[in-house]
C-alpha cells in the first residue's frame, strides 16, 4: 500500500453517522444550521480566539479577507507558499508584490518589506509557513508605521501557538484552511479568525451575500457558507486533536532521531517560543540533486512525499517575473516527508532508513509491511 505526503483522518462512520442523522431529522443541511454554529463556538474555545467564522474553504475565506480589509493596489507577500497565497490576490484585482523569505525560518523576512513599499501598497500577506511563526512583531511594527493591513495565511496553523498566544491572534484577520490534507479538517473548508468586532461584522455578512435578514442588505457579499455536513465531520474530529497531534510528535521525533545530524539535511528553524501543532515534517537537501534521487529511491518503494512548496510563486505566468533567490533555492531543495497520525512508527523507521540510503547513494527495497 502506498504511503502518501499525508493521510486524511477519518472518525468511526458511526459516529459520523450520528450526527448524519440529526442533519436529515432537522432537514437543515446548509444556511449556518447547528452544527456549523456549534463548531465555531467550539473552535473558538480550543483555539482560544475572539471571532471565528467557518467558510466553504479557506481559498473563498482569503477573497473575502481581502474584501473585509478593502484592500487595493500591490499586497506585499512571499513568494515561497501554496499557490493560492498569490492566487486570491490577482483574483481580487490587487498585484502581489514579492519579498524574498528568510533563509531559516521560510517565512518572509521582515528586514526586507520596508524596501518594497510603494504608495500603492495596501497591506502585507504573510504566510505563516508549516504553521511555523512569522517575526510578527516586526511585521507589526512595518504595518504600523506605514498604515498597513495584516493579513495571515494561516493555512497551516491550526492550534500554533506563540508565547502562549494563538498564532491567529496576530494581524487584522488570519486564515485557516481546513482542506482534507490539514491537520485537522471538515473535507473541505475553512476559517476567517479576527479580534476586531467592526471586521468581525462586516465579515459575518460578507459570507452569506451581504444578508442583514432575508429581504435586506447590508452590503456585497458572497456564498462563504460551509455546509452541516462538513461541520459534523469537524466536530467528529475536534475531540481527537490532541491526541493527533501529540501522535505526530512523537513521528516527527523519530525522524528527528534519524536524520537531524545528517550533513545533507537541514529542518527550517522553529521559533523558540513556538508551541508546534506538527503539521508538516519538511527537510531542506544541500542541492536539488539529491532531493530528485532521494523523491525517485522513496516512490520506487511506494513512498510519495511532496515538494511543497515548487515552484517559487514568482515564477507563475501570470504575475510579473522577478527574482526571489532564496524562496527560489528553497523552493528547488525542500521535501515534506509523509506525516500522518495513523502511520506506524515502523513506516517511519523505513522511511527515515530510504531517505539515508538515498543520499548516502544506495537505495535498497526495504518491506515496510
Amino acid at each position: 500500500m502506498a504511503i502518501n505526503v499525508t493521510k486524511t483522518y477519518l472518525p468511526n462512520l458511526d459516529e459520523y453517522c450520528s450526527y448524519l442523522k440529526k442533519i436529515w431529522e432537522s432537514g437543515q443541511v446548509t444556511n449556518h444550521g447547528p452544527f456549523v454554529t456549534q463548531l465555531e463556538n467550539e473552535l473558538k474555545k480550543y483555539l482560544g480566539v475572539k471571532h471565528l467564522f467557518c467558510t466553504s474553504n479557506a481559498t473563498v475565506g482569503l477573497q473575502i479577507a481581502i474584501k473585509a480589509l478593502s484592500l487595493s493596489g500591490e499586497i506585499i507577500t512571499t513568494p515561497f507558499s501554496y499557490v493560492a497565497t498569490t492566487s486570491v490576490i490577482k483574483w481580487e484585482g490587487c498585484e502581489p508584490k514579492y519579498v524574498d523569505i528568510d533563509a531559516d525560518t521560510l517565512c518572509l523576512d521582515p528586514q526586507k518589506i520596508s524596501d518594497a513599499i510603494t504608495k500603492r501598497t495596501t497591506a502585507i500577506f504573510p504566510v505563516h509557513v508549516y504553521g511555523n511563526a512569522c517575526n510578527v512583531d516586526a511585521i507589526a511594527d512595518i504595518a504600523r508605521k506605514y498604515k498597513l493591513k495584516v493579513l495571515y495565511d494561516a493555512a497551516h496553523s491550526f492550534a500554533t501557538q506563540l508565547n502562549d498566544r494563538s498564532i491567529l491572534e496576530f494581524g487584522d484577520i488570519s486564515v485557516l484552511s481546513f482542506h482534507a490534507t490539514k491537520l485537522f479538517h471538515t473535507v473541505e473548508g475553512g476559517a476567517i479568525v479576527t479580534s476586531d468586532d467592526q471586521l468581525a461584522h462586516r465579515i459575518s455578512y460578507m459570507r452569506n451575500f451581504g444578508h442583514k435578514g432575508p429581504e435586506d442588505f447590508y452590503g456585497l457579499g458572497i456564498n462563504g457558507k460551509m455546509s452541516e455536513l462538513h461541520a459534523a465531520m469537524g466536530l467528529c474530529l475536534l475531540p481527537k486533536m490532541p491526541a493527533i497531534i501529540k501522535q505526530r510528535q512523537h513521528l516527527s521525533s523519530i525522524y528527528d532521531s534519524h536524520l537531524s545530524y545528517h550533513p545533507n539535511i537541514r529542518r527550517p528553524g522553529f521559533a523558540s517560543a513556538l508551541d508546534y501543532n506538527y503539521a508538516y515534517y519538511p527537510i531542506i537537501l544541500n542541492t536539488e540533486e539529491m532531493l530528485l534521487r532521494m523523491m525517485s529511491t522513496l516512490n520506487q518503494n511506494q513512498i510519495f512525499p511532496r515538494r511543497y512548496f515548487y515552484p517559487a510563486l514568482n515564477k507563475l505566468n501570470y504575475v510579473e517575473s522577478t527574482e526571489m533567490p532564496i524562496a527560489e533555492d528553497i523552493a528547488s531543495k525542500v521535501l515534506c516527508l509523509p506525516l500522518a497520525a495513523e502511520l506506524s512508527e515502523r513506516e517511519v523507521e523505513s522511511i527515515s532508513q530510504l531517505v539515508i540510503s538515498a543520499l548516502d547513494s544506495a537505495a535498497p527495497s526495504l518491506h515496510l509491511r
